[in-house]
């Protein structure tokens, strides 16, 4: 069984079907802010007392040198054998004394 509407009536049944949408959704809306905002204030506080941080390490001096030595050298995947020969190999090329060559670094690259 039809029923029988005019188009005013259709119309004022729209456009309630469409206000309760939108509210339903400004509801749903409302209710994710007012979450959020709970876990947000809920996770700024904490939970317990922090412990309190660690003294710092003391340094010890630093280790006297060789004499001609130039400072630490830091190896990034390089043997030490393989080290000493690229610092003779420079040392060589550029006809300097290796001790007045200063190396900070030296790191294996592989190429493809």
């Amino acid at each position: 069984m039809a029923i029988k509407m005019n188009v005013g009536e259709a119309l004022i049944d729209a456009v309630m079907g469409y206000a309760i949408v939108f509210l339903g959704i400004a509801l749903l809306v409302l209710v994710v802010a007012l979450v959020g905002k709970a876990m947000t204030a809920k996770a700024a506080k904490p939970l317990h007392a922090a412990p309190a941080p660690a003294p710092a390490p003391v340094q010890e001096p630093p280790k006297p040198t060789a004499p001609g030595a130039a400072g630490d050298l830091k190896l990034y995947d390089t043997p030490d054998r393989d080290a000493a020969m690229i610092m003779a190999i420079v040392a060589d090329e550029l006809k300097i004394p290796i001790n007045e060559l200063r190396f900070i670094s030296i790191r294996e690259v592989h190429r493809k």
